[in-house]
């Protein structure tokens, strides 16, 4: 796993969904624009994108939540956008081309 910060500092969000899509990667972010991106602008999209959707209480409580979905047997994070909550999930499906 990798920040797009570090790699590519500066980046737009049209060029991380671009960069998502051409290296098949699940993109996870508090960033709700990527929403209206992919569903409203029909931005090409990439494998998936999980929206985290609360204010840490603490600065590993991110990671814990995502960790808890990630073991879940029946949730599948490719091929839907995905928003987390503090204790519940959200998830639409992505039109991949």
């Amino acid at each position: 796993m990798c920040s797009i910060a570090e790699v590519s500092p500066g980046i737009d969000d049209w060029a991380v969904l671009q960069k998502g899509f051409l290296e098949r990667r699940i993109i996870v972010t508090f960033d709700k624009d990527y929403g209206e991106l992919i569903f409203k602008k029909k931005q090409t999209t990439c494998s998936g994108i999980i929206l985290l959707r609360f204010d840490p209480l603490y600065p590993e409580e991110p990671g814990e939540r995502l960790l808890s979905f990630l073991r879940h047997p029946d949730i599948i994070f490719e091929n839907r956008f995905t928003v987390i909550e503090r204790d519940t999930i959200r998830q639409r499906s992505l039109a991949i081309e």
